[in-house]
């Protein structure tokens, strides 16, 4: 394919995914430990994610992902409702965490405790699944809405339906296992990325399910190696490359093996670079990320980025096109 100038995938043009034969769901035995790792055996789940990534790396394109589903006010962190505001508006990956009740329920929660994010308290691990889903959800700024924290099940079944990307940030209540038990039942390889934090978790996903995607912190070449050397498929990593500072060679290092690179501007508000970059009110520093080779980037402000005038224009919908045809 031909390089194009640096694009960005936005929330226009996701259908490909909803239409799309979900693969039939395949399942293991849950467990809570996520210890004794075994590899298993997948049947008929090949994610369409890895091809789309590859398209995206070679034209150029660069795609936004929502930290935290993309809440804003009036529309919580962690919720269907906001998910769905933000596939409408702004992007189609969302980065969303999973926590689990304390009767096994998987769904939408970032903190270990209720207080910051719903009308209940106390900790997430030692509260029942009713009593969670009773609880009304809170915004950032405060504000009680009428929306409630949703399981992970319909949280899966909404990002089939509608063509979306869910990244799945496992919080310590549940289990890579778990989650993944759950990504099969709802027949979601082609929507789903599972984050990672370290190496011994990169390889736990890789054996658990080889076919979904996954992110790793590829900290240098020694990194990439070791993780390719313990079976890791190149073509379902995307390498996270950190929230300090752009990092071009690596990405390009990474390109030049078939690898996609992810980067972050999001972090706490005043010391992130989706603020510096913004300081000015110009976002010609996110254009550079594009042009220097970047694939995936996490943002809190994707609203912003996605009504920006001056790198999101017809040369997203040319790439897109161009990566959605084989779908």
């Amino acid at each position: 394919m031909k390089r194009l100038k640096p694009v960005v995938f936005s929330v226009l043009g996701v259908a490909w995914l909803a239409a799309c034969e979900q693969p039939a769901a395949t399942s293991t035995s849950g467990t809570a430990s996520a210890d004794a790792v075994e590899a298993v055996s997948v049947e008929d789940t090949t994610s369409k994610l890895p091809a789309l990534f590859d398209c995206v790396r070679e034209e150029g394109g660069l795609m936004l992902a929502a930290h935290r589903g993309g809440p804003m006010p009036g529309y919580p962190e962690n919720a269907i409702e906001t998910l769905e505001n933000t596939l409408s508006n702004a992007a189609f990956i969302m980065e969303v965490d999973i926590a689990e009740s304390r009767d096994g329920t998987l769904f939408l929660m970032h903190d270990r405790s209720l207080g910051r994010t719903t009308t209940g308290s106390g900790p997430v691990a030692d509260t029942d699944w009713t009593d969670i889903a009773a609880l009304d959800l809170v915004d950032n700024e405060g504000t009680v809405t009428g929306f409630h924290p949703p399981k992970l099940s319909d949280a899966l079944a909404w990002a089939v339906e509608n063509g979306a990307i869910l990244e799945l940030d496992r919080k310590e209540t549940t289990s890579f296992r778990n989650i993944i038990d759950a990504v099969r039942a709802a027949g979601a390889e082609s929507n789903v990325i599972l984050i990672t934090y370290n190496d011994s978790e990169a390889r736990q996903v890789a054996k658990l399910a080889p076919e979904l995607m996954m992110t790793a912190g590829i900290g240098g070449p020694q990194d990439e190696a070791e993780l390719l050397a313990d079976g890791i498929d190149p073509d379902h990593l995307i390498a996270w490359t950190g929230t300090n500072s752009p990092s071009p060679g690596k990405w390009q290092a990474l390109a030049d093996k078939g690898i996609e690179s992810a980067f972050g501007t999001l972090g706490r508000p005043g010391e992130r670079l989706d603020d510096t970059y913004w300081a000015d009110g110009d976002p010609s520093e996110y254009s550079a990320l594009a042009r220097d080779g970047l694939t995936m980037l996490a943002t809190d402000v994707p609203y912003r980025l996605a009504r920006a005038d001056g790198w999101i224009g017809t040369a997203q919908d040319i790439a897109r096109k161009e990566c959605m045809r084989d779908f």
